[in-house]
This record gives C-alpha cells, sequence and structure tokens, in this order.
C-alpha cells in the first residue's frame, strides 16, 4: 500500500489510512468549547453515524485545556500526541499513543493537551 491518504467513508467498513498521521481530507470541527487555556482547534473524519446518537472517527486537537463533560460512552485510541485528562473527582489519566480510554456516559473534568492528539473513537449512546 502507497503512502498516499485513503478515506473510503462509501464502504461497506468506512475507513482511513493511514489514521496515525492522515492530513488531506480532514473535516474543521472547529475550537474545542469550555476553553481555560489556548485556542484548541478541532479536526477529523466522521466514519460512520447512525442518527441515533453512535458514531465513529478520527478526532484530532490541538494544543490548549478546557472542560468537558462526556455526553455518551465513548472509546478512544489515541494513536498521535500526548494530554492529561483530570476527572472532577480528581482521578488523572496520562494519554499518549497507544492508550486507550473508555470515557463513561457523564465523565466529567478537564483535558489539557500538550501534543497535539489524535484518536480513534466510537461514540454509544445508551438507547
Amino acid at each position: 500500500m502507497s503512502s498516499a491518504t485513503l478515506i473510503n467513508i462509501a464502504s461497506t467498513a468506512p475507513h482511513v489510512y493511514p489514521a496515525s498521521t492522515f492530513a488531506e481530507g480532514k473535516d474543521d470541527w472547529g475550537v474545542q468549547p469550555n476553553a481555560l487555556a489556548g485556542n484548541s482547534a478541532s479536526s477529523g473524519k466522521l466514519l460512520w453515524k447512525d442518527g441515533l446518537g453512535a458514531e465513529s472517527g478520527v478526532w484530532e486537537c490541538t494544543p490548549g485545556s478546557w472542560t468537558l463533560s462526556i455526553p455518551a460512552d465513548e472509546l478512544c485510541h489515541f494513536v498521535q500526541g500526548r494530554a492529561t485528562y483530570t476527572s472532577d473527582t480528581g482521578e488523572v489519566i496520562e494519554v499518549k499513543p497507544g492508550t486507550v480510554v473508555h470515557f463513561k456516559q457523564g465523565w466529567s473534568g478537564q483535558c489539557v493537551v500538550h501534543e497535539t492528539i489524535r484518536n480513534v473513537y466510537m461514540l454509544i449512546t445508551p438507547y
């Protein structure tokens, strides 16, 4: 396989290659809301969405910090960068390439992105 970016959303199994480094074909998702410091900008590629609250894709975010509350169960496999998530209860989760985190619905806290992060995610809202 060549080093060119491959994005196929119309496939029976939507996919993107290479998920850890592709630059062409990302969509601008704007700045992170609830900023505490910096001006974190998000981009990525939505691979699938069912219209009922489930989706999957690749998400990237530049350095900065913000508060967040996770609206649904979200499984994230971090493939690039470095960040620290701190829950409202004080638990600290350090992420770097190779880290997988399952944020349960309602998880809230703060994210500090030290180096641009990228993750492959699946978000599931309980029906």
